[in-house]
């Protein structure tokens, strides 16, 4: 069965074609600039060339149409027809405690991703666009929805209630929920096969690094505990999120710059992380690792404070699950970054962990990075949520239409 996998974002959208039973790529692409000039669609079958197109994208619906004609067309396209995607599986950002697993789509299931709406406000909307635009253009194609949150749902109740009046949790929910776990999923499952040991025997920590960036602590095959919170907002410093801070920074800092709540959780969202540490130099790593090997001070500050959060992090959870076996680096900066991973690796000593420095120098491939005789294992798992979205999708609706 060919599943298309849809990743919608509030003015882009990422896609891939997979064939579940093989799990094999057939094509693959993205939506650029959705309903901002300029907008184009870059479209790749899996052997063949990157074509880019600049194409009006006044909204998704019409992004989805140009990724249908792309996998269809009769040129460069890996379909006949429409027939030929069994399924599409899209990822959603929240689904609350309604959803602790992935799910077919149905209306019901849509008005609960709308009503966790308020808890993740630039993304559950734009997911439910996504779905939207394909059920009007795919009315008889099964769809599924597929959770960030849902592989942290096994989180023990002292982990995730936070120390507030228990009425808060009663009424609204409010409670840490996580995210990025379709990645941390993947991740540790993929950490213990290349180890070769069995999933539920293993601790294991996933550092999930990029302009977003999670930790979780995965023990004995399940979520006990993750650094994202009610919000994507807590936990590490991200590009341009401030990550924990003390509450009551908020109240202080409204009451010298006279503004209100609104443009304070903009700022924190918006315009902290790396960003705001570097003296708005840049939110992006690359930059930031640039002006690091410079000396400079705006990179110098940005990146140690953002190791120092994330080794403080593994310590955390190293506590927390009683050991650890793995610790493992995932997504843009957590692949491509030796430099990051040296960083967080020296404060790791009491875990003996030593790198092999050859090996964390290479990349785009599972790798252990830790010498033969590391107290403890770290690994460079390139994450593939599109490939544990596709999974996901084929285990709901696979038996029902292949």
């Amino acid at each position: 069965m060919n599943i298309l996998v849809i990743n919608c974002g509030s003015s882009s959208l990422k896609f891939q074609l997979i064939d579940a039973e093989t799990e094999r790529l057939i094509a693959k692409g993205l939506c650029e600039r959705i309903g901002i000039d300029g907008s184009q669609i870059v479209y790749q079958p899996t052997g063949g060339s990157k074509e880019k197109k600049e194409v009006p994208m006044p909204d998704h619906t019409k992004a989805i149409e140009l990724v249908l004609e792309a996998l269809t067309n009769d040129k460069t396209g890996v379909v006949k027809s429409l027939d030929d995607i069994g399924a599409v599986g899209h990822r959603i950002v929240h689904g609350g405690e309604q959803f602790a697993a992935s799910t077919i789509i149905t209306k019901e299931v849509i008005q609960a991703i709308e009503e966790c709406g308020e808890l993740a406000p630039l993304h559950n909307p734009a997911n439910l666009i996504g779905i939207d635009a394909c059920r009007k253009l795919m009315p008889n194609t099964p769809m599924a929805a597929v959770f960030d949150t849902a592989f942290h749902q096994t989180m023990p109740e002292e982990a995730y209630l936070y120390a507030l009046p228990y009425e808060y949790y009663e009424k609204y929910r409010v409670r840490r929920y996580g995210f990025h776990g379709t990645s941390h999923s993947y991740v540790s499952k993929r950490a213990a096969q290349v180890l070769g040991k069995a999933y539920e025997d293993l601790r294991i920590i996933v550092c999930h690094l990029g302009n977003g960036a999670s930790v979780s602590a995965v023990q004995n095959g399940r979520c006990i505990d993750t650094s994202m919170g009610l919000t994507p907002l807590e936990g590490l410093i991200m590009g341009t999120r401030s990550g924990d801070i003390d509450p009551a920074i908020i109240e202080f800092i409204a009451h010298k710059e006279n503004i209100g709540i609104d443009e304070i959780m903009d700022i924190l969202n918006k315009k902290s992380g790396v960003l705001g540490l570097s003296g708005n130099f840049s939110s992006d790593f690359r930059d930031l690792e640039d002006a690091y090997l410079e000396g400079r001070e705006e990179g110098v500050r940005a990146m140690k404070a953002f190791a120092y959060r994330v080794a403080k992090y593994i310590g955390a959870y190293t506590a927390a699950m009683n050991g650890v076996d793995a610790v493992c680096f995932t997504a843009g900066l957590g692949e491509n970054s030796p430099l990051i991973r040296n960083m967080i690796c020296e404060k790791l000593g009491f875990l003996g962990v030593t790198l092999d420095q050859e090996q964390n120098n290479r990349r785009g491939e599972d790798l252990v990075i830790s010498t033969a005789d590391s107290g403890t294992k770290v690994l460079v798992i390139p994450t593939n949520e599109e490939l544990a979205i596709a999974r996901e999708t084929y285990a709901l609706v696979g038996k029902n239409i292949g």
